[in-house]
């Protein structure tokens, strides 16, 4: 087991920065948008740790076997998405991660 953990990187595509919020057992159970600074990256983070805790900032997606959700800050903009769950109870289980390990994650910088 890890320290849960935000891990910033730079993508070589687009040399954009990203993060990704990882769990104690190494699973990615949130991702951002690209950000053009690290230091927007960095705020990225810093608006999941304050908006994670509230429920109402989860949006909910239900497809065919695909639950997702996104976790968006007050204005409404997209600050992190899930992965791809295959029941609802199992989305709601990577909410309750969220809610649990954000606030207190350590950021690791791999760029």
């Amino acid at each position: 087991m890890h320290n849960p953990k935000f891990t910033i990187y730079k993508s070589v595509n687009n040399a954009q920065y990203y993060f990704r919020l990882k769990a104690g057992n190494g699973e990615i159970i949130l991702s951002s948008e690209g950000y053009i600074s690290k230091q927007g990256c960095l705020n990225g983070i810093s608006s999941v740790k304050i908006n994670s805790t509230f429920d109402i900032r989860y949006e909910r997606k239900n497809l065919l076997n695909n639950y997702r959700f996104n976790l968006k800050a007050s204005n409404g903009e997209i600050i992190g998405k899930s992965e791809s769950y295959s029941t609802n109870t199992s989305r709601e289980n990577g909410i309750s991660a969220v809610k649990r390990i954000a606030p207190s994650a350590l950021i690791e910088d791999i760029t």
